[in-house]
């Protein structure tokens, strides 16, 4: 079944026809997720992190958030990609098997080092995930890997034509390494997504800023999966406050 399912979410990614993933970070948030019709479920870290009481970028143990990714995949009737992050420095070896017995389809994977700071080495990088392909395979799991590119994260200086270009060389060693999607996260401007999209001539996941294209101009660009991040927590907890505000006036 989790290979079937493996499958389900690869096949989803279809440039021009993008898979949109309202992020979730519990149970009953994926739940929703599922009701309202997505036929698939991926977390975020943030938000997971958040609901365990820790900061994102891998301030959370890896064991507790994995164990939320399983009972995330436990509780629903639909394949569940997981946000990763980093890998939380595992080897290869170790986080396919983190994953696998979560019940997880697939991964995000980050190129931030979020020990030493900056950016991991581009080769480093595809060699990893290379590893972590072959690591998958060699236990016959189909995870589908979306390969997170930081570069034009905003703590990264530069012109955006810079960023731009090695963005790019960044996403296509990813492929060759054996990821399925590759993910420039915050890159929101309209024409750098469709020259992006152009370049890797791959699926690419786009985060759906408020700033970027509507998820329809997204699809004419050719875009393969949108996704929410922590977006949703983020505005429900601000309706929360609100509430709790008007209760306690």
């Amino acid at each position: 079944m989790l290979d079937q399912n493996c499958e389900t979410l690869r096949a989803l990614h279809v440039r021009g026809k993008p898979l949109v993933l309202p992020n979730a970070w519990d149970v009953p948030s994926a739940r929703a997720v599922v009701a309202a019709g997505f036929p698939v479920v991926a977390t975020t870290s943030a938000g997971v992190a958040d609901a365990l009481g820790y900061e994102d970028s891998e301030h959370a143990p890896a064991t507790e958030m994995f164990a939320a990714a399983a009972r995330i995949a436990r509780s629903v009737d639909a394949p569940v990609t997981c946000d990763a992050e980093a890998g939380y420095g595992l080897p290869p070896d170790e986080l396919v098997d983190a994953l696998l017995n979560a019940g997880v389809v697939g991964c995000n994977l980050e190129d931030t080092d979020h020990k030493g700071g900056g950016l991991i080495d581009v080769e480093r990088q595809a060699e990893r995930l290379a590893a972590i392909r072959r690591a998958a395979t060699g236990r016959g799991y189909r995870l589908v890997i979306n390969a997170r590119v930081d570069v034009f994260l905003s703590r990264h200086e530069g012109a955006l034509d810079g960023r731009m270009k090695e963005g790019i060389a960044r996403a296509r060693a990813y492929l060759d390494a054996g990821a399925d999607c590759v993910y420039p996260i915050t890159l929101a401007d309209e024409r750098a997504i469709g020259q992006f999209v152009d370049a890797v001539d791959a699926p690419v996941n786009i985060l759906r800023l408020p700033q970027a294209p509507t998820t329809p101009r997204l699809a004419e660009l050719g875009v393969a999966r949108v996704s929410y991040g922590s977006r949703i927590q983020r505005q429900l907890l601000e309706e929360l406050a609100k509430i709790l505000a008007e209760a306690r006036g």
